[in-house]
């Protein structure tokens, strides 16, 4: 073949051929090319080199048996993700290739990261758990005893939920003399978790506040935190680090009523006592009435065994002392005796009737107090509760619009509207 011929040697003579790219140039067609072919790629393998950089970045390496792969996950993506990957953590991670031009390396670069062979939920349960409980946040010795006779209970739930209504349901079933202080919270959602940590503080500080006042009968004595039952994801606001640290940072003792029996949380671990529901957290706050009241109808049927046996024995001994005495000074004792008898009785009596007559108006008045400040007597009175089609109270009618959907809640039932005109007042 003629020399000429060859595409090699006539390169050597070709301008164009001869100019050379600079490195920089190189690497980002590489880049480029990458990005446009693989701009959306899953992954799969495990995590080593595991980093998590002061910047808030992870930067790690996926590997299988023959093969490693550079990634990197940015702080602004990281923060959804559920879990926190570790060293041997199988995961199937989502991302595009590109090239660390410094380095002349090709990488993934992060938008969605998953655990292989298990949930990434039970995974963050777990290992906020674990960290939680090695740091002592759990410890026995922090739970404080609930206290024998609540006056006056606080409330962290939904404000539309079944358990508010539940716990209402019960308390004032149960009990006529406790008091509820209400600070609704959202319990589901991405901003579940900061809704139910500000409503713990809320109520905290409002208790700091009546006893720095010395407000002594509005402080609160204990303090109920939960939702109703749902799936994991429902439940997720009460597995996260800001609640458990607010549960545990309260001056108040705290129940958790989170779901149903078989459901457990982190907020669970760190209050200072568990409710299976809801309902059975009320059930706790309201027994000690229940058990005093019982107490007492027993104190009372022994005092009246104990006044009938003391009735029985004077009589004896007035028998005994007649036997021994003149006709005359027996009848005059037993005159006597009777007498002391009869006025005995009636002071018991009367003492008896004046203390349960006390009992009667204290819970009368513990009652008409409690009617007098529950949500639900408001609306017994003729008052309604509105709400926009996002479910947000309203309070002024500049937030709505003509022709926007409202729904007002009545102490019975509730009334789907939309508004035809508004009035604004001053």
């Amino acid at each position: 073949m003629p020399v000429n011929n060859q595409p090699l040697f006539n390169a050597l003579f070709d301008e164009t051929e001869r100019k050379p790219l600079t490195v920089s140039q190189l690497t980002n067609s590489i880049r480029i090319a990458l990005e446009s072919r693989f701009a959306a790629v899953w992954v799969e393998g495990e995590i080593s080199n595991f980093k998590d950089h002061s910047s808030g970045h992870w930067y790690f390496t996926l590997k299988d048996e023959q093969a490693q792969l550079r990634a990197k996950c940015f702080r602004s993506t990281n923060i959804r993700i559920r879990f926190r990957p570790a060293n041997g953590l199988k995961v199937r991670a989502r991302g595009k290739l590109s090239v660390y031009a410094p380095r002349g390396e090709y990488e993934l670069v992060i938008d969605a990261l998953d655990p292989v062979g298990a949930g990434a939920l039970r995974i963050a349960f777990e290992q906020l758990r674990d960290r939680l409980q090695a740091e002592g946040l759990f410890a026995k010795e922090l739970k404080r005893p609930l206290p024998v006779f609540p006056r006056r209970v606080g409330i962290v739930t939904s404000p539309t939920g079944a358990a508010i209504r539940d716990i209402l349901n019960v308390i004032s079933r149960r009990t006529r003399t406790v008091h509820v202080l209400f600070s609704p919270a959202r319990v589901q959602g991405d901003l579940a978790g900061p809704d139910i940590a500000r409503a713990i503080r809320f109520i905290n500080q409002y208790h700091e506040r009546a006893l720095h006042e010395g407000r002594v009968a509005d402080a609160v004595d204990v303090l109920i935190v939960g939702r109703g039952g749902g799936s994991t994801e429902d439940l997720w606001a009460f597995n996260t680090e800001e609640v458990a640290r607010a549960i545990r940072k309260s001056v108040i003792p705290v129940i958790s009523a989170v779901g149903h029996e078989t459901d457990f949380t982190i907020a669970d671990f760190a209050a200072d006592h568990r409710a299976a529901t809801p309902s059975a957290a009320a059930e706790i706050v309201a027994a000690r009435e229940d058990q005093i009241c019982s107490a007492l109808e027993h104190f009372g049927r022994q005092l009246v065994r104990l006044t009938k046996f003391q009735v029985v024995n004077l009589r004896a001994r007035v028998q005994e002392q007649a036997l021994s005495q003149a006709f005359d000074e027996v009848k005059s004792r037993l005159n006597e005796a009777r007498a002391r008898f009869d006025a005995a009785s009636s002071s018991c009596d009367a003492a008896m009737e004046f203390k349960l007559q006390q009992g009667r108006e204290r819970l009368a008045l513990a009652a008409a107090s409690l009617d007098a400040l529950s949500p639900l007597g408001v609306l017994q009175r003729g008052y309604a509760i509105a709400q926009d089609a996002s479910g947000r109270l309203l309070r002024d009618a500049a937030t709505v619009a003509e022709g926007d959907a409202v729904s007002v809640r009545l102490a019975k039932g509730k009334l789907n509207a939309r508004v035809e005109s508004k009035e604004a007042t001053d």
